[in-house]
C-alpha cells in the first residue's frame, strides 16, 4: 500500500510546501494538491516540484469545467516535465456552487465533459493533432461557431511522457462507474471501508467490465484524518468540522454529493440533521452532531491499535493508496509511523 498526503489549501503556501518537502523525507510517495477555489494548483505543484525531489505529485483535484482540455493536457505536460515524470492529472467534476458561483460556468453533464476531457487530453499528451467531437466538446471549434479559421493542432512541446495517470474523484455510481472505466485511479472521499461493497461495488464491477486491459488495475486512493493518541473523545473533534462542513454546508439541500453519500452508509436521520443546523448558520451544532461512529470509520484517530485495525481495514477493501491528513503536534512523526507499519 502506497501513503499519500493532501496538503492544506488555506494558510501560507510557501510554509505547507516546506513541510511537503519534510513529508517527502518521511517516505511519502504522492503529494495531492487541492485548489477549490483558493489558489490555483498548477502553480503550486510547480513550486512543489522545485522543492522535492522524488514524490510524485497529484492534481486533488482539478475540475474540469473551468480550463478547455488542451490546456489541461498542457498544464499536465507541464508539471511532467519540471518534475522529472513524477505528474499526476487528478479531476473532477466538483460541483454547482463552485463551477456556476465561483467560476461563472454552466454544471452541465458532469459525466460526459469529464470523459470528454479524459479523451482530449490523452489524445495531446500523445501530440496528435487534435481532433475530437464530444457532447461538451468540440476541437477545432466549429467554422460556424468561430472565424472558420481553426485547424487541428498538435502540442508544440514534447511531454516527458506520452500518458500520464489520471485518477478521478467520484462518489455517485455513474461517477464511479466511469472512474473504473477510464482512468488509472479513483479518488473517493469519507471512504468508509467495511461499507465500500454495498455502495460502489456495483458501479465499480460495471466500470471495470468495460475498462482497457493495458490500463492496469484501477487504483484507489482513500484514508481520512490522521490523529494517534488515547484521548479519542477530543481527538474525535479534531475531524467534525471538517465532517460537518462537507455532509452539511458543501451543496445546496437537495444537491450535496457527501450528505448523499452519507445517508448510504446508513446515517441518513444524522445527515439531515447536520446539513439543516449548518445551512441555518448554527455551524457549532451541526459539528456537534456528527455522530463517534462516522467519524471513527471515515479516519484514522485513536490509540496505535486502533489505527492499525483501520489500515488493515482500508487493504481489506481494496484501497491500494492510504490517503492521511496528519493533524496533532507532529504530523511528521506520525506519518514516519504509519510509513513504517505499511
Amino acid at each position: 500500500m502506497k501513503l499519500s498526503m493532501t496538503l492544506k489549501y488555506a494558510g501560507d503556501p510557501v510554509e505547507t510546501i516546506e513541510q511537503a518537502a519534510a513529508m517527502e523525507r518521511a517516505g511519502v510517495d504522492v503529494l495531492w494538491v487541492a485548489e477549490a477555489y483558493g489558489f490555483d494548483a498548477p502553480t503550486l505543484m510547480g513550486y512543489l516540484a522545485a522543492r522535492t525531489d522524488r514524490v510524485r505529485i497529484g492534481s486533488g483535484i482539478l475540475n474540469v469545467y473551468s480550463r478547455t482540455p488542451a490546456l489541461m493536457a498542457q498544464t499536465a505536460a507541464g508539471l511532467d516535465a519540471i518534475s522529472g515524470g513524477r505528474g499526476i492529472l487528478g479531476l473532477g467534476a466538483s460541483g454547482p456552487q463552485v463551477i456556476e458561483g465561483f467560476h461563472g460556468v454552466p454544471y452541465e453533464r458532469p459525466l460526459a465533459r469529464t470523459r470528454d476531457v479524459v479523451e482530449i487530453v490523452r489524445q495531446g499528451l500523445r501530440r496528435e493533432p487534435l481532433r475530437y467531437e464530444g457532447r461538451t466538446a468540440t476541437v477545432p471549434l466549429p467554422a460556424d461557431q468561430g472565424t472558420g479559421l481553426g485547424k487541428p493542432l498538435k502540442m508544440l512541446t514534447r511531454p516527458v511522457r506520452d500518458s500520464i495517470p489520471i485518477y478521478l474523484a467520484a462518489l455517485g455510481a455513474k461517477n464511479v462507474e466511469l472512474a473504473a472505466e477510464i482512468a488509472e485511479g479513483w479518488l473517493p472521499l469519507f471512504y468508509l471501508p467495511e461499507r465500500a461493497k454495498e455502495t460502489w461495488g456495483e458501479a465499480v464491477a460495471t466500470g471495470e467490465a468495460r475498462r482497457d486491459p493495458e490500463r492496469g488495475a484501477l487504483q484507489v486512493v482513500a484514508g481520512g484524518i490522521l490523529a494517534i493518541g488515547e484521548n479519542r473523545d477530543e481527538l474525535r473533534d479534531l475531524a467534525r468540522p471538517h465532517l460537518a462542513l462537507y455532509v452539511g454546508g458543501m451543496g445546496a439541500k437537495g444537491r450535496n454529493f457527501y450528505n448523499d453519500l452519507v445517508r448510504r452508509y446508513g446515517f441518513e436521520k444524522e445527515a439531515e440533521r447536520i446539513q439543516e443546523l449548518y445551512l441555518s448558520g448554527r455551524k457549532n451544532e451541526a459539528i456537534a452532531a456528527v455522530p463517534d461512529e462516522l467519524v471513527d470509520l471515515t479516519n484514522l484517530i485513536g490509540p496505535e491499535s486502533f489505527v492499525r485495525e483501520r489500515i488493515a481495514a482500508y487493504r481489506e477493501s481494496g484501497v491500494t493508496m492510504l490517503n492521511l491528513d496528519p493533524v496533532g503536534p507532529d504530523p511528521v512523526a506520525a506519518m514516519e509511523k504509519v510509513r513504517g507499519w505499511l
